[in-house]
């Protein structure tokens, strides 16, 4: 049974975009009641590389990717209700073979 929610209420959202990739990802930057972030946003189909400086929880919304941490030899396929976790100060590559994928990416620590 996926924990992923459908709605987070009570946050305020970010009008601007975060544009990366030449718009290949974008998301929206959510501010929780408790001033912690999370950001909403969807994958278009490419190989992309991304790198953390904290600690992050990518929850998978809708649609497919495949991601590999770094310092892993292997990658892992995620469907729509599938989580990852990226420690801090690393990285990932994401890959989205066709249609979007849509997320939450929520920053621990």
């Amino acid at each position: 049974m996926s924990h992923i929610p459908t709605e987070i209420p009570g946050v305020t959202v970010l009008t601007k975009a975060n544009v990366y990739f030449d718009g290949g990802v974008i998301s929206h930057t959510l501010r929780l009641f408790d001033d912690s972030k999370k950001t909403l946003g969807i994958i278009r189909p490419g190989k992309y590389h991304f790198g953390t400086d904290r600690a992050e929880r990518m929850e998978i919304v809708a649609g497919s990717c495949r991601v590999r941490l770094d310092g892993s030899p292997d990658a892992r396929d995620c469907v729509a209700g599938d989580t990852f976790e990226v420690p801090a100060k690393s990285g990932f590559d994401i890959e989205v073979a066709e249609g979007l994928c849509e997320y939450i990416c929520s920053f621990l620590g």
